[in-house]
């Protein structure tokens, strides 16, 4: 009975840390809705990419994603597999 109860609770808190403070660290980090926040940890990965790619941020890469899931928030097939993913994780512990 406790077994079930701890991996209940544990899949409960990997589904909300998923689901919920993926958008609220990307936002903090400098990814907002306005857009990558001035010297903000998302403004350095930025300009680190930008001098990679000689100049410009590449669509679909790393910062762009991030920037689009800070913007506009998580899709809800998104937001189930990262929220399964945590769920898992968290009832193993």
């Amino acid at each position: 009975m406790v077994g079930i109860l701890a991996t209940t609770l544990g899949a409960g808190i990997g589904f909300g840390v998923a689901a919920v403070g993926v958008p609220v660290v990307l936002g903090a980090a400098g990814f907002t809705a306005a857009g990558i926040a001035v010297g903000s940890v998302a403004a350095k990965i930025m300009s680190a990419a930008a001098i990679a790619n000689g100049g410009g941020v590449a669509a679909g890469g790393t910062v762009a994603v991030l920037q689009s899931v800070g913007a506009a928030g998580l899709s809800a097939a998104a937001k189930t597999g990262m929220a399964a993913a945590g769920a898992a994780l968290f009832a193993l512990i």
